[in-house]
């Protein structure tokens, strides 16, 4: 059965940037995971412009998952930055429900069960996001000052974009299909700030938010340059407030055609 016939409940996309060494036990732990569940799922990692062995280490990890087994795992590229990745992945993937996952894994693959039936109604949500802010999260192991900026920066984020959300920034979001189809291809932001973005364009048209307790492990090898990051993140966070007052997302966004999707 071909990948467009496969009937795909779970999507995992997770963007990849110089993930080499994290990715092959990350990859393990997902697809362990995956292998015990009930339904069907893939894996999709994006990388996006990478400059060491990652693409090497997924397609030899693909590979050796291509034996028909129930987890199908997939090797894409995309433009530079994370959103690009991610909005790549997700509209590519063929899941009723779509996850995007950092590499890292901070938050352990099997808290993804917060984010499906039965613990979360399909009816109760269209993206439901991880928190590490609200009644029921634990952050392990966290730098004071990381949890500052962040706290900053998400108190900027509600007063300007997205009110209500304690915790935009988390890397963990479950979409429903309907959603991503909707969201992702008004998508303009390329790098950290799409988070932000997706869930502006989310709220503008109605689309409801659920934030939703984890377990969160601060990383000490993370992507994120605190400092450099945040200031990127934040002149993104005005350009969304720019392009919203602008009614940029208000336009119609047409579904992108098999052409137009990025290729595998």
């Amino acid at each position: 059965m071909s990948k467009s016939e496969r009937s795909v409940f779970l999507s995992i996309i997770i963007p990849a940037y110089n993930e080499e060494f994290r990715l092959p036990p990350s990859l393990a732990k997902v697809v362990t995971f995956l292998q015990q569940q009930g339904y069907t799922s893939e894996v999709i990692v994006v990388e996006n412009g990478s400059t060491d062995r990652t693409s090497q280490v997924v397609a030899e990890f693909a590979a050796a998952m291509s034996d028909g087994g129930p987890v199908a795992v997939t090797l894409m590229h995309s433009s530079p930055g994370k959103g690009a990745a991610v909005k790549a992945g997700m509209l590519a993937a063929q899941g009723e429900y779509r996850f995007i996952c950092d590499a890292d894994l901070a938050m352990p693959i099997d808290e993804i069960a917060k984010f499906l039936p039965p613990a979360l109604s399909r009816s109760s949500f269209d993206i439901a996001i991880a928190s590490r802010e609200i009644a029921g999260a634990v952050r392990y192991n966290e730098p004071t000052y990381r949890h500052i900026m962040g706290r900053v920066f998400n108190w900027l984020v509600r007063v300007l974009a997205v009110s209500g959300i304690q915790d935009t920034q988390c890397g963990f979001k479950m979409f429903t299909r309907e959603t991503a189809l909707a969201v992702f291809p008004a998508q303009r932001i390329d790098g950290w700030g799409f988070d932000v973005e997706v869930l502006y364009i989310a709220r503008q048209r109605g689309m409801r938010l659920v934030e939703v307790p984890i377990n969160w492990y601060y990383q000490p090898d993370s992507r994120v340059r605190p400092i450099h990051d945040t200031i990127n993140m934040v002149r993104e966070l005005l350009k969304i407030r720019r392009n919203g007052r602008r009614g940029l997302y208000s336009l119609p966004t047409p579904q992108p055609t098999a052409d137009e999707l990025p290729a595998l």
